[in-house]
């Protein structure tokens, strides 16, 4: 006779058939990842082939590491600096690492994600106001996505920034199509924009012909050159956590592949801690080999003012050859739709969550897309928009980061998955240090 089924399993077991049934009715192409999940989660696959059913939601929360204002801070520490504030960028790439995997586990963990617990954890009240702040940042990132992409166009085809920003909206909204295909289809896309971003600058750091020396020194050694070199230092760390992102990597691991126990559960966190390390590993290198770049040519060049985006298209045209000034177009561009994207599925996830409302995505595109189409009609610098955006992402990072490391570290809430005490403690002190770096940041802004 078969052994009856641990308490709870019966209901979990039941639970999976039933998310594997729904998926399969609409998205045949789904459930044959849900099927090849459950084999790796069963032992019946090896190697490589075990871990591919679980890749892909890093990579779409990756997109926003190498989102257009990830461009400007980082050549404008190459020019400025040479190789200085390689080591600043490594570790903000582990601290996103770090604050990425526990977002994952947060959907894993609870079948929820982050707007949704919060509504449930804190009062009526506090959950409004989380909700008000994080469509406010929804709003900046898109102006900051839009307008990469539109100057990105224009830079390339010399295409008059309102239009062009009119051009990265259809973009974006045929990126949100794949969404309709299913989520493996639009992880696919965006992992193909992250390709692109990732094949342009290794094509850019040949041409940069760089020190290898002084890149192995500076990568582990920490140093300052000066005030603004810190202050720069503090932006790049300070803006590593984007808050849109926060909510939506665990909007997609939370009913993505479903663990019937807590053993499941926390093999399928280790199994996405390999997406994350893979998706933001490739992400570091994008934002290491702009500043590698800068670094070689501009300041190794004396050209130590570059600090725009325009400046270091020109410039790689004088200084090494069309073709990589158009290649850096090419990436600035794929990087804006695919950031674009990203953005509005996170709004539609903080809406969803917070107050139980969803509107259609492409009218939410359509909505979020007016704040953008908005600064490029009034004809603001698109660098200063950027710089602008940015600033009101800092002011949202302690919105979702705190949230999120007070559920991390409650059993009642996680279960099995939740933080041990040295784990919280380090998590904690990260998200101190970046938002006590946001602040100065801020103070440094409005009163200099």
């Amino acid at each position: 006779m078969k052994p009856a089924p641990p308490p709870g399993q019966a209901v979990a077991d039941e639970e999976v058939r039933a998310h594997e049934a729904d998926v399969e009715d609409v998205l045949p192409g789904e459930a044959a990842v849900a099927r090849a999940a459950r084999h790796s989660l069963d032992g019946r696959r090896r190697g490589v082939r075990r871990v591919w059913p679980f890749l892909g939601p890093a990579f779409v929360a990756a997109v926003a590491y190498i989102d257009p204002g990830n461009f400007a801070t980082n050549i404008s520490g190459g020019a400025q600096f040479g190789y200085l504030l390689l080591w600043v960028v490594l570790s903000a790439n582990l601290i996103a690492m770090l604050v990425q995997t526990q977002s994952a586990k947060l959907g894993i963990a609870t079948g929820k994600n982050l707007a949704e617990l919060c509504r449930e954890r804190f009062s009526r009240r506090t959950s409004v106001g989380l909700w008000l702040q994080a469509e406010l940042v929804a709003m900046a990132t898109d102006i900051a996505e839009v307008v990469g992409a539109a100057l990105g166009l224009n830079l390339l085809f010399g295409i008059p920034l309102f239009p062009a920003g009119i051009v990265a909206g259809i973009g974006a909204f045929t990126i949100l199509g794949l969404q309709q295909m299913g989520f493996r289809r639009l992880e696919a896309g965006i992992t193909v924009l992250v390709g692109v971003v990732v094949a342009s600058f290794v094509y850019e750091l040949f041409d940069a012909s760089p020190d290898g020396g002084e890149i192995a020194k500076h990568l582990f050694v920490p140093g300052f050159a000066g005030t603004e070199s810190i202050l720069l230092a503090t932006g790049i760390i300070g803006a590593t956590v984007m808050p849109h992102v926060v909510y939506l990597h665990s909007a997609l691991t939370q009913r993505r592949i479903v663990g019937r126990n807590e053993e499941e559960k926390r093999r399928i966190l280790n199994f996405e801690k390999v997406d994350v390390v893979i998706a933001l590993s490739l992400a570091g290198l994008v934002n290491l080999s702009m500043m590698i770049v800068a670094a070689a040519l501009f300041h190794t060049g004396g050209l130590t003012d570059v600090d725009s985006i325009e400046g270091a298209y020109a410039n790689l045209g004088t200084l090494v050859s069309g073709n990589a000034a158009m290649v850096f177009g090419i990436a600035l561009l794929a990087s804006g739709f695919a950031s674009s994207s990203v953005g509005t599925m996170a709004g539609q996830v903080v809406m969803q969550g917070f107050i139980r409302r969803r509107i259609p995505l492409f009218a939410r595109r359509a909505i979020t897309l007016a704040p953008a189409l908005f600064v490029l009609a009034i004809g603001l610098d698109p660098t200063d928009a950027l710089v602008g955006s940015q600033v009101v992402l800092s002011f949202g990072i302690p919105f979702a980061l705190v949230p999120l490391l007070l559920i991390a570290a409650d059993r009642e809430v996680m279960g099995d998955l939740v933080n041990p005490r040295w784990l919280s403690a380090l998590a904690a002190l990260i998200a101190t240090l970046i938002i006590a770096l946001n602040a100065f940041l801020i103070l440094q802004l409005f009163f200099g």
